[in-house]
């Protein structure tokens, strides 16, 4: 159980984007989420919703999208020069990610991570430093850099940390 003194019962998580794998497959972004946190706080199950098809309804908007950042800036599954980062349906289909695990993936796309209240990304790790450094000065081939919610944050550790 957390210790964090929170209403748990009116959480609702969503997944922003997913391996297409069963939800018990050692690569499922679910089946990690629910190991590491989901698992041990009070969420009602009708409160989790993981991303299993691009036919979904979202809620109109998010208050906080909660995203890490890959080694070649992408964020979600919006790698580099992939189609998806030009489409405008909610949740894109992404055949052929950019790193491995070269699962098939399905994502939140710009209309979505841009539209919530709050994007923060938390990154950790010296071979992310040049990733945020490029975040920070706004350099639009890295898909991370071109998520710009009306609030936008960039939670990093000492080793990311642009010098």
């Amino acid at each position: 159980m957390s210790r964090l003194d929170l209403d748990w019962r009116r959480w609702h998580v969503w997944w922003s984007d997913e391996r297409v794998v069963p939800s018990d497959h050692e690569d499922s972004n679910e089946r990690m989420a629910r190991e590491a946190l989901l698992d041990h706080v009070p969420i009602p199950e009708e409160q989790l919703h993981p991303l299993r098809s691009v036919h979904v309804e979202l809620p109109a908007e998010f208050d906080l999208i909660l995203l890490g950042v890959g080694p070649d800036g992408h964020c979600a599954s919006l790698f580099p020069g992939h189609p998806a980062l030009e489409s405008t349906e909610p949740v894109a289909y992404v055949a052929e990610p950019g790193l491995p695990p070269l699962h098939p993936r399905l994502t939140f796309t710009y209309p979505v991570l841009n539209g919530g209240r709050t994007a923060a990304f938390l990154v950790g790790g010296l071979e992310k430093r040049g990733i945020v450094e490029g975040m920070l000065a706004g350099d639009e081939s890295l898909p991370a850099a071109r998520v710009c919610a009306p609030e936008t944050v960039l939670l990093v550790d000492e080793e990311a940390k642009p010098g």
